[in-house]
């Protein structure tokens, strides 16, 4: 049993992915402190909150005749979040591996080759053949 932990541990693909969320829990991180102190503010202040999460604030009443807050200001910021770090992830990491990808594609691609001459032999072979014709 712990042979075949070990083994799965030292796999590459194990050890990349747990790299992996570890640089995407902290990039996330940042991406969400920039949102944080600087989106949200901005935004707020355009709608009239201290910041994104404390706008468009809508209460209702409850059956038991208190309130609850639907916040569609904190779902705009985690959108705003989600779509920041989709667009940083893609132009950090996704475009540069595919531009990557494309060339060592056009690298690896077979080079055609012209088709070679005839040798000197073929040649005499086939001028013997065409008299033996005629």
């Amino acid at each position: 049993m712990i042979q075949g932990f070990k083994e799965f541990i030292s796999r590459g693909n194990v050890i990349d992915l747990a790299v992996a969320v570890v640089i995407g829990a902290a990039f996330g991180a940042v991406v969400s402190a920039v949102v944080d102190a600087l989106v949200n503010p901005l935004v707020g202040a355009l709608l009239g909150g201290a910041d994104l999460t404390q706008t468009l604030v809508v209460e209702i009443p409850t059956v038991a005749g208190g309130t609850a807050a639907l916040a569609f200001g904190a779902i705009l910021d985690a959108l705003i979040k989600f779509i920041a770090i989709a667009l940083v992830v893609y132009l950090v990491f996704v475009l540069p591996m595919n531009k990557f990808r494309e060339r060592a594609e056009r690298r690896k691609a077979p080079v055609e080759e012209a088709p070679a001459e005839p040798t000197e032999a073929e040649l005499l072979k086939e001028i013997r053949d065409l008299l033996a014709k005629k």
